[in-house]
């Protein structure tokens, strides 16, 4: 049999950078207070209600931040002096433990284009809600999204249910990567639209995750399923213990 020269090409990892002292001059009052450590949690940023001015802020905060490349672009312009190309990138960060964030950036080459758009992405970063929203789990640990959300982003319409422990990311490969970044473990995905659109698709998963950070929730219901907001650290498994043998009087 004839084997064949093509290799299947396998899917890169997310990036991730290597933790580095950061120094910079902050210029906003939210870059002054982390570089002074007032603030020493992205909860606490994100609770002052100051802006995101600053990608350094993210460094500090989150060293463990990882990115991936979604969508890379080609945009062709018509001017008088002939025909301008630049490339248009997306991008989506994240910690894989409830913090995330998609941006865009475009620009001549490549490059310098990834890196701003890694930067936008910085300062557009959410804190998501997990749980365990599924009846058939009930396991009570936050591996997926606490109840059912939607996004939107152009014509494409995405619908996130709660799925069980041990069913993974049921989902698209642009989903799968943000949600990964998110770190949802288990979830479904019903689409609509032009989903081959990747710039569309990313955006309404992000329009998702940010409907899921804003609803309401009673206290009971948080209890109830579990849910946690942002960063929780690794999740534990708890391994069942091994039954005794007791000894029978005689």
């Amino acid at each position: 049999m004839a084997v064949s020269s093509r290799r299947r090409r396998s899917r890169k990892p997310a990036r991730r950078r290597e933790a580095t002292p950061v120094e910079w001059n902050p210029k906003t009052k939210l870059g002054k207070m982390v570089r002074s450590g007032q603030i020493k949690s992205i909860n606490d940023a994100l609770g002052t209600g100051f802006p995101l001015r600053e990608p350094e802020i993210i460094d500090v905060l989150l060293p463990e931040m990882e990115d991936e490349v979604l969508d890379v672009n080609m945009v062709q312009r018509m001017t008088d002096s002939g025909r301008r190309v630049k490339f248009l990138i997306t991008v989506a960060v994240g910690n894989n433990d409830g913090v995330v964030g998609v941006g865009q950036a475009k620009g001549k080459e490549v490059g310098s284009s990834i890196r701003k758009a890694i930067d936008n992405a910085k300062l557009n970063v959410i804190e998501i809600r997990r749980g365990c929203g599924s009846w058939e789990c009930g396991c009570g640990k936050p591996h997926t999204v606490p109840f059912v959300i939607k996004g939107k982003s152009g014509s494409v319409e995405i619908t996130l249910r709660p799925a069980p422990h041990g069913i993974g990311l049921a989902t698209g490969n642009v989903a799968k990567k943000i949600l990964t970044l998110a770190g949802v473990k288990d979830c479904w995905a019903f689409t609509k639209g032009k989903t081959k659109t990747t710039v569309n698709y990313a955006k309404a998963v992000f329009n998702a995750l940010e409907q899921n950070s804003d609803m309401r929730i009673m206290k009971d219901e948080i209890k109830k399923i579990g849910i946690v907001s942002g960063s929780i650290g690794p999740i534990v498994e708890e391994k069942p213990s091994e039954p005794t043998l007791e000894k029978k009087e005689a």
